[in-house]
């Protein structure tokens, strides 16, 4: 494999930024949202998933307990920041990758590699990614063969025709949401905690809207089982 290709200079528009975390690596159906990012943040080992993919990395964060030392210096040699932090801290690796994405500037942040290992560190960095600190960008990830959206006021979601779509209230009632392009329709209705009312609603086309006025969801759009298989085109 050569050296990664080099990215478009920055400007002044949305800063699309993709972390890597050090779950599972990325299922094909989530390789596509790993071109074209403006910043690239490998927390800890997700590193590995990201030259695996023959993406350059602009930055390596987290303690560093599970970073290959070739592969950090490789990464390095190709023009990667290192931020190392100890190993008793108040963050997950993902939590400090999140942040550092947001301090530079991100407007969009696409996660892959959450899914894996513990559970407790799975279900952890699910409910990071809808921490009021990041709800004035768009937020989404690839995890456990879905494709999960954080929706704090208004997302455009894509699927298929007759695919699924579940919306699941996070945190307290999500109030006053609406959808359009779903087969059950919401018009400002509530979803309160621990309901199932959101779960397996279905696309009328390959897109649909969903919006709310308070509170917070979780879109989870399973993946189809052809971008999945890694022997098949995503």
């Amino acid at each position: 494999m050569g050296p990664p290709a080099p990215r478009e200079p920055r400007t002044a528009r949305d800063l699309a930024a993709l972390v890597f975390a050090g779950g599972d690596p990325p299922a094909p159906g989530g390789l596509p949202a790993t071109v074209g990012s403006d910043l690239v943040i490998a927390a800890d080992s997700g590193l590995a998933h990201a030259r695996a993919l023959g993406v350059r990395v602009d930055l390596v964060i987290g303690d560093l307990d599970s970073v290959d030392p070739d592969e950090l210096a490789a990464a390095v040699a190709e023009g990667a920041a290192v931020e190392r932090h100890p190993e008793a801290k108040d963050a997950t690796d993902l939590e400090l990758a999140l942040d550092a994405a947001f301090d530079r500037g991100a407007t969009a942040v696409h996660v892959v590699g959450v899914g894996g290992g513990r559970l407790d560190h799975f279900l952890g960095n699910v409910l990071l990614l809808a921490s009021p600190r990041y709800a004035a960008a768009r937020v989404d990830a690839h995890v456990a063969g879905a494709h999960i959206t954080l929706v704090h006021d208004h997302v455009d979601l894509e699927g298929t025709p007759g695919g699924f779509c579940s919306l699941l209230p996070l945190g307290g009632p999500a109030e006053g949401v609406r959808t359009d392009g779903l087969r059950f329709p919401l018009h400002r209705e509530t979803l309160a905690p621990g309901t199932t009312r959101g779960v397996s609603n279905e696309f009328l086309a390959s897109t649909a809207s969903v919006s709310l006025e308070s509170g917070v969801l979780l879109a989870v759009v399973p993946l189809p089982p052809s971008s999945l298989d890694p022997g098949k085109d995503a």
